[in-house]
């Protein structure tokens, strides 16, 4: 399944990525006659390239003050932290202005729906490991994510 507009093999791509994490390194790098592709997870990456930018609802300074103070000092520790399983751009609703898919306070049920990571012009709904109360939201609408980054904390 080779684009015949970009010359790039999604499914070599594809196919990098599954290598990626079942071996559990961290970059892939392949390289013939003028084609050379790289698959990396974690680290530091380009910010993602967007073709349409998203509406953002204002975040009342209230909600900001109750996150903070929910969030532990490493979120990354906290045992109901949900981690971002690619590097995307977070999206907290399912369209530009639409109601968020959870809010803080909110209690979710197992396999629902908290956000949206986008990847390759791939919309990922990321759904809940656990039933609980969300205690708190670690990114912002929007935000870039990287591999493993605390996304929300479920208690």
């Amino acid at each position: 399944m080779t684009s015949k507009k970009s010359g790039i093999d999604q499914e070599l791509i594809r196919d990098l990525a599954i290598l990626l994490k079942e071996t559990d390194l961290t970059e892939i790098e392949v390289e013939q006659d003028d084609l050379r592709i790289r698959v990396a997870r974690g680290g530091s990456v380009a910010a993602p390239v967007h073709v349409t930018a998203p509406v953002t609802m204002p975040t009342p300074a209230a909600k900001a003050a109750e996150d903070a103070a929910a969030a532990p000092a490493d979120p990354a520790k906290h045992p109901g932290v949900v981690p971002s399983p690619m590097v995307g751009t977070a999206y907290m609703s399912p369209a530009p202005g639409a109601k968020q898919f959870v809010s803080v306070g909110d209690s979710v049920k197992v396999g629902q729906t908290l956000m949206i990571v986008e990847a390759m012009k791939t919309m990922n709904q990321i759904p809940s490991p656990r039933a609980g109360k969300v205690i708190a939201m670690l990114v912002e609408d929007a935000q870039p994510v990287e591999y493993g980054e605390p996304l929300m904390i479920i208690e």
